[in-house]
């Protein structure tokens, strides 16, 4: 079964997989630094993912055409 998103929703799929990531990734350096890597740390790690990831979606959602346009003033074109 080959099920794919259409490509007029990519900047969805996109923002689902950066907030993913970049949820996962600040979070266990957050829960590190804050409390450090001892018993309960992947605990810690899933809970605050858990409240980064929703927020993390929607910020990527409404920040990416800022990012566009900012790369677009920034980027030489040939």
């Amino acid at each position: 079964m080959n099920i794919k998103v259409p490509k007029r929703h990519s900047h969805v799929v996109f923002a689902f997989f950066m907030a993913g990531i970049m949820a996962v990734l600040m979070s266990a350096i957050i829960v590190a630094v804050s409390s450090g890597v001892n018993d309960g740390y992947l605990q810690r790690v899933i809970h605050a993912y858990t409240l980064a990831m929703p927020s993390a979606f929607v910020c990527v959602l409404f920040v990416r055409p800022i990012v566009v346009k900012l790369v677009s003033l920034v980027v030489a074109t040939d």
